[in-house]
């Protein structure tokens, strides 16, 4: 999950897989002042560099809205703290009812945090509304196997999907595609602005926004009716301090002004914060994925065959091992593929085909064989703000090592993290830079929503083969089989398609002063920070 990053008329094709996207992006359409309340921050505080860009779900698709949803949002099924299989929260139980039928069964007396009931009606709406508003950069996509929802009685939903014995469908119920909204509270057709969400209260998680004051300071105050996998509230009161700089961010932890550091504080400050006995550092499973975009269209060369020896020239030439530990400090391990290593049938076919060192004489020949003129002009954006203040770094750096080759000339680019998403859905970047949080722990979580029909990258990649091999892993019962599928799929994205170059791939990092409890509870697979586990 954008950092996950989601457009519109992108919708999931084939069988929905365990593992949709989730990082990374996501659109501030329509919202209003951002501010609702005030004060400073009370009870446990939680720090972040993270930027909320929408609360109606409709239009969240990155990280920072997902903390919020995960707060505020219940869903059918979800992920409880440190597990990875999706169990009943809204529902009361979920089965497949026939091949192509899913069927979940809410349980009884649920209300939204505005006194109104959630129904099959709710869940209904939800769903439809999701798909029809399908906004550019919302997660709608991750629905791309959902036909149609229906209602069997007032706590009964049944789900119809456009391919039968989806394994995985369970699994993008928890994700953001699956918040449950107040039919009342959110318009059918449009998007509701921030300050709608939160006077509305048209949701039944664990907690309630009580202030609101857009990436400055959320509170947020333990929901009492709250029945779900989550659990309730170990902190009654939780409020997140948005920062515009990590400087302030390891400041206040360091000295104890906040409780927890959640995203994104960089490797220097992290070297610091390990030699100081009054915090701890908390490590968990992330599967977070750096990489940069190639608009198929916009970027450079003058047929397919050109563009394709740029993307394998580029490739042949970025150093990750200077990445990793020039920049990052060996916080991220450098990434051959866009499934991370520790995931099933994960392989490295980017070191395999193009080299783990930069070789230039291999660079240069790509572009010659395809008679592109060097240098290749490319104009390569990236952001300052979303994926953290060490952007800066990593572009300047790889910038440098394209330049030194000679076969390059690199104009880079910055710009802050709302206007990028509607630029690059625009068009407006020929090259890119993104980053990606899962939905959940499943290797197509990083190849469906990549590389499927109308993907979320918006960069006009649609290959009917990979599509292919996309929906026959998503379908394979046989481990063994899918693993074999997994493989090829990676292979033939590498050496005959590269619309992306993987760079670096790393875990969840927070940092708690001593008396915190709970942190190491939520850094698990789903990515899913949870308020709840919390307290001191």
């Amino acid at each position: 999950m954008l950092g996950s990053n989601k457009p519109g008329e992108r919708y999931r094709t084939g069988i929905a897989a365990v593992g949709l996207a989730a990082l990374v992006a996501s659109a501030l359409a329509g919202c209003g002042s951002g501010r609702t309340g005030g004060g400073e921050a009370a009870g446990l505080v939680i720090g972040t560099t993270d930027k909320i860009f929408a609360l109606d779900p409709a239009a969240a698709y990155d990280q920072g809205s997902y903390v919020v949803e995960t707060q505020t949002f219940q869903h059918l099924l979800n992920f409880a703290p440190g597990e990875t299989t999706p169990k009943p929260d809204a529902a009361e139980k979920c089965e497949y009812t026939s091949p192509t039928v899913y069927t979940c069964t809410i349980k009884k007396g649920l209300k939204f945090a505005n006194g109104n009931p959630l129904t099959a009606a709710s869940v209904k709406y939800s769903f439809d509304r999701m798909l029809k508003i399908n906004d550019p950069n919302g997660p709608a996509s991750l629905l791309g196997n959902l036909d149609k929802t229906n209602i069997v009685n007032e706590s009964t939903v049944a789900f119809t999907l456009k391919e039968p014995n989806d394994q995985t469908f369970p699994a993008i119920l928890p994700t953001q595609a699956g918040p449950i909204i107040d039919e009342k509270s959110f318009p059918a057709d449009k998007l509701a602005t921030d300050d709608e969400v939160v006077k509305a209260k048209g949701y039944s998680g664990p907690y309630v926004i009580t202030s609101y004051d857009k990436n400055k300071l959320v509170e947020y105050k333990a929901n009492p009716d709250y029945q779900g996998i989550l659990g309730k509230a170990k902190t009654d009161t939780v409020s997140a301090k948005y920062y515009a700089s990590t400087d302030n961010l390891k400041l206040d932890i360091q000295n104890g002004n906040i409780d927890v550091a959640y995203r994104s504080l960089t490797p220097t400050d992290m070297e610091s914060l390990k030699k100081n006995d009054k915090v701890t550092i908390h490590e968990g499973p992330g599967g977070e994925l750096r990489y940069f975009v190639f608009n198929l269209n916009t970027q450079p060369g003058g047929s397919p065959d050109q563009k394709l020896a740029v993307r394998k020239a580029a490739a042949s030439i970025v150093d990750r091992d200077a990445l990793s530990t020039g920049v990052y400090k060996g916080m991220y391990q450098p990434a051959y593929s866009s499934i991370p290593q520790g995931y099933t049938g994960a392989t490295e076919p980017f070191k395999e085909i193009y080299g783990a060192k930069p070789n230039k004489d291999q660079a240069a020949k790509f572009l010659a064989d395809a008679g592109v003129t060097t240098p290749v002009e490319i104009n390569l954006q990236y952001n300052p703000d979303h994926y953290g203040s060490t952007s800066s770094e990593e572009y300047a750096a790889i910038k440098s090592q394209l330049d030194a080759s000679g076969l390059f000339k690199v104009n880079l680019q910055s710009t802050e993290w709302v206007t990028y998403q509607k630029e690059r859905a625009r068009d407006g970047y020929p090259v890119y830079q993104m980053g990606w949080f899962p939905d959940f722990p499943d290797p197509d979580d990083y190849l469906t929503p990549f590389f499927g029909p109308n993907n979320f990258l918006q960069n006009h990649f649609e290959v009917p083969a990979i599509t292919a091999q996309l929906n026959a892993e998503k379908a394979e019962v046989n481990p063994d089989k899918r693993v074999a599928i997994l493989k090829q799929v990676q292979y033939d994205l590498a050496k005959d398609h590269l619309s992306i170059i993987p760079l670096l791939s790393g875990k969840q990092i927070a940092v708690a002063t001593k008396a915190v409890q709970g942190v190491k509870q939520t850094l698990d697979p789903s990515t899913k920070f949870r308020y709840t586990v919390l307290s001191k």
